[in-house]
């Protein structure tokens, strides 16, 4: 299995892949925006910039999967996994033990040479209360969905980093035997 992903990690296919469903899950988030009219959080804009920053690891690593371009790609892979985990856990935490004394920004605080809210209002500016559950799926809310995305984008991210030590097999169209 390792070897394989291995393989995958050193074509175009399986970054783009990456990219294609982190961009869905992002787009699925602006049609309960704009279609179903709930409003985001500060902490659901913030695990929207998490999924950009898995979906940007996807296209860097897309440009050139079979160099070391990759491990740039890999490493910011798993940094955003790994930050929209945290941020989709308390998140959770905030919904299923609301607490005067803990709550959430009531914007999202960007950098100043990056105003994404300013830029993209429609996309990064936060509205909704992070307590509040306005929608679940299976009895689980939204963050909670988000846990179970982000634990599985984070599992493959670090089965794929651990199978770089694996050496691709090569396969030869005409092989002697």
């Amino acid at each position: 299995m390792l070897r394989y992903l291995n393989s995958c990690s050193r074509g175009r296919t399986a970054w783009l892949l990456l990219a294609a469903i982190a961009l869905l899950l992002n787009l699925v988030a602006l049609w309960f925006q704009h279609v179903m009219l709930l409003k985001p959080c500060v902490m659901c804009i913030y695990e929207r910039c998490a999924l950009f920053g898995v979906m940007a690891a996807g296209l860097v690593g897309a440009l050139a999967p079979a160099t070391p371009l990759r491990w740039l790609a890999l490493a910011g892979w798993i940094g955003s996994a790994w930050q929209g985990l945290r941020l989709a856990w308390e998140h959770t935490q905030i919904q299923l033990h609301p607490n005067p004394f803990v709550t959430c920004d009531f914007a999202a605080r960007f950098p100043s040479w990056l105003p994404l809210d300013r830029w993209l209002p429609q996309v990064f500016v936060a509205s909704g209360d992070c307590a509040q559950l306005d929608w679940t799926f299976l009895s689980l809310s939204m963050p909670q969905w988000l846990i179970a995305i982000f634990a599985a984008l984070l599992l493959v991210a670090v089965l794929v980093a651990l199978a770089q030590a694996c050496k691709p097999r090569r396969r030869e169209l005409f092989s002697r035997r």
